[in-house]
């Protein structure tokens, strides 16, 4: 029998929000074990975040090129994608280095476990063989997984997830995408970009179907004018793989084919193993339930993607600072997602915070909403090929108060930063009329929507 080791704090997955508390904890004195089974840092630098961005910063250079009149032709604005690869892969090691993260892990203090842990009871958490008796905090930071839809025929096939995505070495000549969500569509357009023809098919009637439906439709017109089928309100039947092309099967009867399936249908906070039984909680909970300070039963926190809030680094990062202030016993306020950012890195780039118009009636809020293309702003007209884009504000109308906004265009995620700001802190709209917008900028849209906003 592995003999028990005292320790202050384990925490179970060392993904952004894991490695940040168990740092933290480190840093200030207490004795922590950190538990990975795969790379410290977990899936936003090396399979998601991080490398997708790179990928479409260089599609985007390549987008850019071909808009300036009388440069060149589109069949003459070409890119190796080897290099491109390349680049992702090494800067990906020199900037978050597995080896580097342990380190620096260990120099604050900590131990740490390459392997899988479960709870064993109150208390008692199992890692590796090894058996330790925590004194004041068990951090649950497990992440998500890929979320795969029951498509007949999908698990007989080598189907791509995010991670074969960014990992490949040369654009396929064609590529089907399944989902048509924030990471199907930028992928979607990434690799287009890159020459590849692409197809993708997402079940709901519009792109993006957590966002407001004008962007959806704005961003299906954008990536067919780049040449991408777009199949919206297409439910997946079947799929198989016939002389090394996929071949899907819609529930029209349609059928799309390609070099490469990528599934992109979204992600679920992943449980399996933890041995949340042995703490009183469901292991076959959809997410880890947690209270305003990522409590989620005695002596057990839950920080990131297992808590199934909103799955993105940000959150991560948010919830560990809330957890490591609470274990140390330092008052603060409870997590709060009333303006919860979402980015979406396409070109345009959509950016919105808070409630889309569609959840905030259904919330029983008494809706306003203003609406601004940006073409027909200043710097939309100046900005000319590349443009499109738009912004949406939602209001309240019987507290005169944001309660959330979209922000599409170029930069679309750099502008929503004030309205973040406006729909945190309820500033009213009243007082967002009088503001000043600098000019000519694109944030200036939000003047206009404003406008269209209407009075009180």
């Amino acid at each position: 029998m592995a003999r028990v080791q005292e320790v202050d704090a384990v925490v179970i997955g060392m993904g952004v929000g894991g490695e940040h508390a168990a740092e933290r904890l480190a840093g200030d004195g207490l004795d922590v074990v950190g538990v990975e089974a795969e790379l410290v840092g977990g899936e936003c630098p090396y399979w998601a975040c991080i490398p997708s961005k790179m990928m479409i910063r260089a599609g985007n250079l390549l987008a850019g090129a071909r808009r300036v009149p009388g440069m060149a032709g589109d069949a003459q604005v070409v890119a190796d994608f080897a290099p491109v690869a390349a680049r992702i892969r090494d800067e990906a090691t020199d900037n978050w280095n597995d080896q580097v993260a342990v380190d620096r892990f260990t120099r604050k203090g900590g131990r740490f476990v390459r392997g899988r842990a479960r709870l064993a009871g109150p208390g008692r958490v199992e890692a590796n063989g090894q058996v330790f008796a925590v004194r004041r905090a068990v951090v649950l930071a497990t992440g998500s997984r890929p979320q795969i839809p029951p498509v007949p025929g999908l698990e007989d096939v080598p189907y791509w997830t995010n991670r074969q995505a960014v990992s490949v070495k040369e654009p396929p000549a064609s590529l089907l995408v399944l989902g048509g969500g924030a990471v199907g569509v930028e992928l979607v357009q990434a690799f287009a970009r890159f020459g590849t023809a692409v197809t993708v098919v997402e079940a709901m009637e519009r792109l993006l179907p957590a966002e407001e439906p004008e962007v959806g439709t704005l961003l299906a017109v954008v990536l067919a004018e780049e040449g991408i089928t777009v199949r919206t309100g297409a439910r997946a039947t079947g799929v198989r793989l016939v002389d090394h092309a996929f071949r899907l099967t819609l529930e029209s009867g349609e059928e799309v084919a390609g070099q490469h399936l990528l599934v992109a249908t979204g992600r679920r906070p992943h449980l399996t193993g933890l041995g949340l039984e042995t703490v009183g909680l469901d292991p076959d909970a959809r997410a880890l339930a947690v209270d305003g300070q990522m409590r989620a039963a005695q002596g057990v926190w839950g920080v990131g993607d297992v808590t199934g809030r909103g799955l993105f680094t940000h959150v991560a990062m948010y919830q560990a600072e809330i957890a490591v202030r609470d274990i140390l016993g330092r008052p603060g306020p409870d997590a709060d997602y009333q303006a919860l950012p979402r980015v979406t890195f396409t070109d345009p780039e959509v950016g919105s915070v808070g409630l889309t118009e569609q959840t905030a009636r259904e919330q029983g809020v008494r809706v306003r909403t203003g609406v601004a293309r940006v073409p027909s702003s200043a710097r939309g007209w100046i900005h000319k090929a590349g443009n499109d884009g738009l912004i949406k504000l939602v209001a309240d109308t019987d507290r005169g108060v944001l309660v959330g906004a979209t922000s599409a265009g170029p930069a679309g995620g750099e502008v929503l930063y004030g309205l973040a700001i406006a729909v945190q802190s309820e500033i009213p709209v009243e007082r967002l009329r009088h503001m000043m917008f600098g000019y000519p900028t694109f944030h200036r849209a939000v003047e206009d929507a404003l406008t269209d906003l209407g009075q009180d």
